[in-house]
């Protein structure tokens, strides 16, 4: 007798155990409806500048379209090298220490697959990006979250950081300036982490996606501090400072044996990234300092604005100093997160996304993106004003 067939039976317990992205959620609910207007997901509204399109249209032209070495274009790993001593002062080997990646997400899934064990822990601070805690799990470890807070500015504290390691944490992941606080570290904020880090022989994963775009000085990477370089795995690549988030193209910088041990997992997954956003991405940072720092500008301008406009609104709001979210506060209202959303989607066509998918400490709040037009940005607050003056407040 022939046995029934499931194939949910036979699928990883992992796998049907993590929830979709509740950042996709709502923006495939806003993507249905008609007059909507999405502040869910975190894509800058320019479209790629004109160099970097001319790049890749050339190249294709000239048939440029075979595999590239695995670790990425040599000539792209010496921008990015040369990039990040300029702007940031790190300095990483272009043979040896940095690999290119399809997107900075796949270089997360690969440093955590290189590093972690059965029952390893990974210090994830929150609220922050969605994917880290799955992505841990699928790789076999645990992640204990490390909660920030709003009177703070949600700086990661020593004293919460130092209560939540143990004996198995091996991996802390830090994404500043953050997604979806705005949060930023400075040089200050960073030397009681660090020492932290030392003493307890840990390794820090550091997300700088958004590291153009922090308004009040300059980025500071943890990975500048004194003895830190060696035991930071940092991670970025050009989707949001570029206006390149289609083109896939990420990159990551360590130590020579950890880059060397992604590569075979790079290698045997997806084999290089794609070859014409390579060059694409060298066209960036060649040519396009000033298109993206005039991208940057505007967005400072729009934070400034949609802030402002949230607080009027009577939301409490902490100053994003970075990245392109406001996580202003919804307690007042007496709704959960996922109400407000929700009742925000359907009643005033306006998409955020609610803060408990951030992670601990994001229940209260929502994240709104502000790289959108001012026209848009404007229209939203008045949407939202008059969904706020149908609440019983």
């Amino acid at each position: 007798m022939r046995k029934s067939f499931s194939l949910n039976d036979l699928m990883n317990p992992e796998v049907k155990a993590i929830p979709p992205s509740g950042i996709r959620k709502f923006f495939d609910m806003a993507s249905a409806g008609q007059d909507m207007i999405s502040l869910g997901v975190g894509e800058p509204d320019f479209v790629t500048p004109e160099p970097i399109r001319a790049a890749c249209i050339r190249a294709l032209e000239q048939g440029r379209t075979t595999y590239t070495s695995n670790a990425g274009l040599l000539e792209l790993r010496e921008a990015i090298s040369a990039y990040l001593q300029s702007s940031f002062q790190l300095n990483y080997s272009p043979e040896h220490e940095i690999l290119v990646t399809v997107g900075g997400s796949e270089a997360i899934d690969l440093v955590l697959r290189a590093l972690l064990t059965p029952g390893d822990e990974v210090l994830v601070t929150v609220p922050t990006y969605i994917a880290y805690s799955p992505i841990v799990r699928l790789n076999g470890g645990h992640a204990v979250e490390v909660e920030t807070f709003a009177e703070d500015g949600f700086k990661l504290r020593a004293d919460v950081l130092k209560s939540k390691i143990t004996p198995r944490s091996k991996v802390l992941i830090v994404n500043f300036p953050n997604n979806p606080t705005g949060a930023v570290m400075t040089e200050e904020d960073w030397r009681p982490i660090a020492e932290l880090v030392e003493r307890h022989n840990l390794i820090v994963v550091s997300d700088e996606i958004y590291a153009e775009m922090t308004y009040n000085g300059k980025h500071k990477s943890v990975a500048s501090l004194p003895g830190m370089i060696g035991r930071t795995v940092l991670i970025s690549g050009f989707s949001k400072a570029f206006a390149m988030t289609g083109w896939r193209v990420g990159y990551v910088c360590a130590g020579r044996e950890l880059i060397a041990a992604m590569l075979k997992i790079h290698q045997y997954t997806v084999l290089c990234a794609p070859t014409l956003s390579q060059f694409a991405a060298v066209q960036a940072l060649r040519s396009c300092m000033q298109e993206k720092d005039a991208m940057v500008d505007s967005f400072a301008q729009r934070r400034r604005f949609f802030v402002q406009g949230l607080r009027e609104l009577g939301l409490a709001c902490h100053e994003p100093l970075g990245a392109f979210y406001a996580f202003p506060s919804v307690a007042s209202t007496g709704l959960s997160s996922e109400a407000f959303a929700q009742r925000l989607l359907h009643e005033a066509k306006v998409a955020v996304v609610p803060g408990h998918v951030f992670g601990q400490g994001g229940e209260g709040y929502i994240r709104c993106s502000y790289a959108a037009s001012v026209q848009q940005l404007t229209e939203a607050l008045n949407r939202m004003e008059r969904f706020l003056k149908t609440l019983p407040l």
